[in-house]
Order: C-alpha cells, then structure tokens, then sequence
C-alpha cells in the first residue's frame, strides 16, 4: 500500500480501536482504564544474561551522580543529620524534611522518643501538638550546615506553603538539592484572594540548585512540572506504607501505571526539549523486587520510606509514621511499627541477613540486572513486562502458612 491517503486514516482508526479496548465500562456512559501496581507485573528474562560486575545502576540527579538509585525519604523517621550524611556515604541520598522535627526542636531526640513511646490513641494529639511548634530559620540552616560538614550531600524538602515561607533562607543557604513534596503538586493552584502563590518556575530560577517536585501520577502534569524546569519528578500518590490518603480523600493511582505514564512523559519532552529529567518513583517501595519492577516501569531511582525506617540507626526508634499524620484538621497518616533489622549499611548493601528481600538492596537491583541481561537503568527500562497477579503468591503456600520470606 503505497496510497499514503489511504494509510493515514486506517493508522488513526488503528489508534482508536487500540484506546477503546483498553477502556472498560464502569456504568452507562461511564469508561475507565484499567490500572496496575507493583504487585500485579513481572519481569521477563531476556536472551541473555550478563556478569554482575558488568551491571551499573548508578544514576544522575542535576548534577549529581550517585551509585544507588535509592533516596531516603524526608519523614521524620527515615532521615536526621545522623543518616543522611550516612546515606551520602553509601553511594546514596537521604532527604531532610523542612518542616520537621529537626527544624522545630534544637534536641530532636528527645521529641522522637516521646513519639516511640506512646500508645495508639495518644498518638494523632500527641504528633499534633509537636508539630504545632514553629519550624526555625535558624535550625534550617544549622541542619543543613551540620550535614555539608560532615561531607554530606544536603537535600531539604518542604511543601509549596513552606518554599514560599523560607524561600530567602534557601536561597542565601549550602543546600545542595530542594526537594518541593506535597500529597498532589500541580503547576496551577487556585488560591484565596490576597494570599501568595507559588511559581515553581520562579522557584526553580530563585533557588539555583536543582529543584525536583512531586508527587503527580498523569502525563499531563508531569509534562507541565517538566516545563516549569524541575530537575526531578516524584511519581506515586498514596501507596506508602504509613499513608493513608487513598483511604482517607480516594485519590491515587496504582505505582505501575503511574511510573509508566510520567516516564512517556519525560521521554516525550527530552524528544522535544533535549533535556532528561530523571523519574523517582515514590511510594509502596518495601522490597528490592519492587525496586526492580519500578526501574522497569520506567523510574531512573526510587524514594523509600519503611525500608530506611528499619535501620538501627534511624531516627523514628523502629515506627514509621507518614507526613501527612500530624496536619491539625485531618491526618492522612499513620504510625506503624517496623522495627529494627540492620545497620544502614546492610539495608542498602548487604551483606542480607534476611531472605525477604529488605536486606542489600543494591544487590538485588544489580542481580536483576544481570539476570534480566542489561547493564544500566536505562536498558533497565526497557525490559519486557507482563501482568502478574499471582506473582507474589503461585507456589508460596508453606512460606505464607510458615510466614516465611514472601509470606511474612
């Protein structure tokens, strides 16, 4: 067929057809489209394999580059100066929350233990009235001082309210990366009259370190936050293991998708601008599979949240608890006990101690790696998935009745 006429408008119904099935009909006049998480797909081995020495699954963030493409969370559990200079250490990356313990309370460790040790119905009150005290300029840039240092790599996140609030003390600070995390950000927001917007891209200019924004599931937001000249894109609303915020407002979108849907998105504008802005899936991270599958999706690194949580050396004493579990009208988080299985060292690489794939992570991103036959993130992309509901759970009878490995 040479009648390029003819070509055009069958390729066009082609399309159509291919959208239309993916569609499923939830009531009259009601389409959906079916989505996935990281417990519903596998990878699928390749014709190849490949020496683990040859894998590297290093990655680059501005214009860092870092050896494991793992970032630790910014709750208060997972990361104080302590672990992030630690995490910088081993090749990683540790993220310092803004508004958090560390920056309201000169001892936060006196704060951390009151919050390891109360029980389940004081806890929502308690975490409200710690947090009512008011994030310090001072303590900001002590943190920040205190990491950098120590020769650490300091990373700070804060919500849209607090990037405009310390946006002067940013900008005059040795802050190495800012990282603008809220539930859902977006490039438009309807504000009260009077009250002062944030311009992420003003953000991005004023700050002059690279400024990675999250968290949004769709295409359509990531290319508008890609435009606004982030240097990073959080991917994942509502998966993580102390969120409750899919209960809570109803809102998300299954890690799977969501990571592949942001990454068609980063590489549709590198098409168009020439510039790779690196993918982080975030959220529903526990094990080094989900790490693997997430890279396989499309992610170039991941932020974890409980996995770092269980280090012996991390700040919340073995609880985790989410971000948003303080907020004074309406708590989206929650506290869990994950208690304390390693150093930080052995959590990220190894050697493992435990068979359920939370120990050495890097191990087990780079064994897959060489398994899957491919030597970097980017082969790492392209991998052939299938969709999998029974992955976690085909031939696990004894380990889940034992509550062994998988089936703990």
């Amino acid at each position: 067929m040479n009648k390029n006429w003819l070509i055009t408008p069958l390729v066009v119904n082609l399309i159509r057809i291919i959208k239309k099935s993916v569609n499923i009909e939830l009531g009259l006049n009601r389409k959906v489209r079916r989505a996935y998480g990281i417990d519903e797909i596998a990878l699928v081995p390749g014709n190849r394999t490949l020496d683990y020495d040859l894998t590297d699954p290093s990655w680059r963030i501005g214009n860092l580059k870092r050896e494991v493409p793992i970032i630790a969370s910014a709750m208060d559990s997972v990361v104080d100066v302590k672990t992030a200079i630690e995490l910088s250490k081993l090749g990683s990356l540790g993220v310092l929350n803004m508004e958090g313990i560390q920056t309201r309370y000169e001892y936060p460790e006196e704060i951390l233990s009151q919050i390891s040790s109360v029980g389940k119905n004081e806890f929502v009150p308690l975490m409200q009235k710690i947090y009512s005290e008011p994030v310090k300029k001072e303590l900001i840039l002590k943190r920040i001082n205190e990491i950098k240092e120590m020769g650490g790599i300091a990373a700070l996140s804060g919500t849209p309210l607090a990037a405009i609030k310390f946006k002067e003390t940013l900008v005059h600070s040795n802050i190495d990366l800012f990282f603008l995390q809220g539930t859902v950000v977006s490039t438009e927001h309807l504000g009260m009259e009077g009250k002062e917007s944030l311009s992420i891209r003003n953000l991005c200019q004023s700050l002059k370190v690279p400024v990675i924004a999250g968290n949004c599931v769709t295409y359509e937001v990531a290319q508008l936050l890609m435009k606004a000249g982030v240097s990073g894109l959080m991917v994942g609303i509502g998966p993580g293991a102390a969120c409750t915020s899919r209960g809570v407002l109803g809102i998300g979108i299954p890690q799977a998708t969501a990571i592949a849907d942001c990454s068609a998105a980063r590489d549709d504008y590198l098409q168009e601008s020439g510039q790779y802005i690196p993918i982080i899936g975030d959220g529903g991270i526990v094990t080094g599979g989900d790490i693997c599958k997430c890279l396989a999706c499309g992610a170039d690194a991941v932020m974890i949240g409980s996995p770092i949580a269980k280090s012996s050396s991390a700040p919340g004493n073995g609880y985790h608890w989410g971000m948003a579990t303080p907020s004074p009208i309406l708590p989206r988080g929650t506290r869990i006990e994950v208690g304390s299985t390693g150093s930080l060292e052995r959590i990220i690489k190894g050697p493992a101690l435990l068979d359920d794939g939370t120990h050495n992570l890097l191990g087990a991103i780079r064994t897959s790696m060489s398994t899957l036959g491919v030597k970097n993130i980017k082969e790492m992309q392209n991998v052939e998935i299938v969709i999998a509901p029974s992955l976690l759970t085909e031939g696990k009878v004894y380990q889940k009745a034992q509550q062994l490995g998988m089936g703990k």
